[in-house]
């Protein structure tokens, strides 16, 4: 009877423990969508008011109104942007590195990676760690060397390298590749050994794994790298300022600003309206392939 008393007595009290529970973490739902709500709009502040200045006329920018909000849309700066040659041969720069780019640091990446991360010699994990570390080194200090070894290349060759759109394509890899052949060493580490074992005792040789076996399985963390790729190369402004000067070798970034900011006066409409369409195609990369992105970078952050 004492034992069943006390039971009873006992029995009321767990409703109101889980009941407390299931109250703080509705409340720490609630501060998080009030955090999620805050950053939200803190970040989507800037592209909407680049938005709002790009449907506007120059008359209505130099007016006193308000500046969120537009009076009469109009999508001249567009109209005008996208009519101008030049802007299309910074577009078209801008996309033949990005790809040139793309291809040659996934190639270097996806094999200096299986390397390191499969093929176990001496030093390969000191070496490993030297990569990454390479790509903590930041470009400020990095385009004086660059540009020195431009120089001493063009003196004893005659080689002109500087003021190419495809110099940038030499220049890039030395920002992408490693963090790229970071996150690829990840992800081959999170791959079972049993497969490259399988594949070496039926014969297979290191090229054929690769291929056949780790390629495929490590499709996630090659479109992660392929992706943290192209957006470097696309959005890079110091590089391309640093190497190229003339209007026709120019990419999308330094060209807008060039061409669009002459002097002190700003034709803000049609800055907005570059920077709009230039951000458009990592936009709807990222929109299409976000999901393999996190993972991807997940693999490659808590493996190996």
């Amino acid at each position: 009877m004492a034992n069943a008393a006390i039971a009873t007595a006992g029995a009321p009290t767990r409703p109101a423990r889980y009941g407390s529970i299931s109250q703080s973490r509705r409340w720490a739902l609630r501060w998080s969508y009030f955090f999620l709500t805050l950053f939200a709009i803190f970040f989507l502040m800037p592209p909407f008011y680049m938005l709002v200045t790009a449907l506007k006329s120059k008359e209505e920018i130099a007016a006193i109104t308000n500046p969120w909000w537009v009076y009469s849309p109009t999508l001249s700066n567009f109209i005008e942007l996208l009519t101008q040659n030049q802007y299309l041969i910074f577009f078209r720069n801008s996309a033949l590195v990005s790809i040139c780019v793309v291809v040659v640091t996934m190639l270097i990446s996806v094999i200096a990676a299986f390397s390191l991360a499969r093929m176990k010699f001496w030093g390969s994990a000191a070496l490993a760690t030297g990569v990454f570390l390479t790509y903590l080194i930041p470009d400020t200090l990095l385009f004086i060397p660059l540009f020195k070894m431009m120089t001493f290349v063009r003196e004893t060759t005659g080689i002109e390298l500087v003021n190419h759109w495809w110099t940038l394509c030499i220049i890039y890899p030395t920002l992408t590749v490693p963090f790229c052949t970071w996150i690829m060493i990840g992800y081959f580490a999170s791959i079972p050994k049993e497969l490259d074992e399988a594949a070496l005792i039926d014969g297979a040789t290191w090229m054929q794994t690769l291929t056949k076996i780790f390629i495929p399985v490590a499709l996630p963390g090659i479109i992660a790298a392929t992706i943290f790729c192209f957006t470097v190369s696309w959005a890079q402004f110091l590089y391309p300022l640093a190497f190229t000067t003339s209007t026709t070798e120019l990419v999308l970034p330094v060209g807008i600003v060039t061409t669009l900011i002459k002097g002190d006066v700003f034709n803000w409409g049609q800055i907005m309206a570059g920077a709009l369409l230039g951000a458009a195609p990592p936009l709807i990369i990222y929109a299409f392939l976000m999901d393999y992105y996190i993972a991807g970078l997940t693999a490659g952050a808590t493996k190996g």
